[in-house]
């Protein structure tokens, strides 16, 4: 994997990033840059003396320009996350993360970047039908937080196109593990059904729960990032587990993990969240050589885990 090189974490302190940020500081100079409006400062506490720490917003493209002089690779994970919240704000989604990410590949470009990583989201196909999800697929965004991570895509695919910047888009399935936050309002479904679980409260579904994701554990998802810098592939690629589960099965499964049964809340479905999903990894198992090593149910137990002991 990466060594002896220069990286630039963007939204280094938030759950992804921060992961990514343990995985290389041992072996690379890292530069975190997060603005700490979703990510926490906590979750890269332990590594904050060996790397280079820059609270900022990618909104300030000379920071950008200042911090990626010499990198060899960014991986641009930062965004205003959540569908909920893209609903009810979407132009602060829009600035964030459309604006964000313009600001990211422009300072790439201009500083002579090896290759950017760009976090994309499988929120990009919307509710189409067809199953699995594969790349060459018809995008049909069903949310502006959707729209802005379909644009990230496009932009990085112009920037290559036109400026020669190597780009790499990794569509992300419903990514857990340590380091999620679950007290946010718009939290994942995994730590949120956890730490109610762990509190011996009933889980929270949202529609009927026969509603299916494909979970990714979080280390199968730092992994395929350095495989997508290493690589000399670029394009678009899902980054899954490739295996799908009802929530009403994850709700079950989480409690036999940790031991409790209780009976689940149903409440209504929220607008901008999809019935199915499943990815088809394939391409990235060709080009990227990425292929999961955690299932839902040991990832789930790891998981469980960090946040029995958080």
């Amino acid at each position: 994997m990466l060594r002896n090189k220069l990286i630039v974490i963007t939204g280094g302190a938030g759950f992804i990033g921060s992961n990514l940020s343990h995985s290389l500081y041992e072996d690379n100079d890292v530069i975190v840059i997060d603005n700490l409006l979703t990510g926490h400062f906590e979750n890269i506490s332990d590594i904050a003396d060996k790397i280079r720490f820059v609270k900022d917003d990618l909104k300030n493209l000379e920071m950008l320009k200042q911090e990626f002089d010499s990198a060899d690779y960014v991986f641009h994970q930062a965004a205003l996350p959540s569908v909920q919240r893209s609903v009810e704000d979407p132009v602060t989604s829009n600035r964030n993360n459309i604006d964000g990410t313009l600001n990211v590949l422009v300072a790439a470009r201009d500083c002579g970047v090896r290759k950017v990583v760009f976090a994309s989201s499988s929120s990009v196909y919307g509710d189409t039908p067809t199953l699995p999800k594969r790349e060459e697929m018809k995008p049909n965004p069903k949310s502006p937080y959707a729209i802005t991570k379909l644009a990230g895509e496009y932009y990085s695919r112009v920037f290559s196109e036109i400026y020669g910047l190597k780009t790499v888009s990794l569509r992300y399935f419903n990514v857990f593990g340590p380091r999620q936050d679950p007290n946010s309002q718009y939290a994942a479904v995994i730590p949120l059904f956890i730490t109610r679980i762990l509190k011996k409260e009933p889980p929270i579904i949202y529609g009927d729960g026969t509603q299916t994701r494909d979970f990714t554990f979080v280390k199968d998802v730092v992994r395929a990032n350095l495989l997508a810098a290493e690589s000399r592939a670029e394009g678009v690629f899902n980054i899954a587990c490739g295996r799908q589960i009802t929530l009403n099965d994850l709700a079950d499964q989480i409690m036999k993990v940790v031991g409790i049964k209780m009976d689940k809340v149903y409440e209504s479905p929220r607008t901008g969240d999809i019935k199915d999903s499943l990815a088809d990894i394939s391409s990235a198992r060709e080009k990227l050589g990425y292929d999961p090593k955690f299932d839902l149910n040991s990832g789930l137990r790891e998981t469980i885990k960090w946040f029995q002991k958080d």
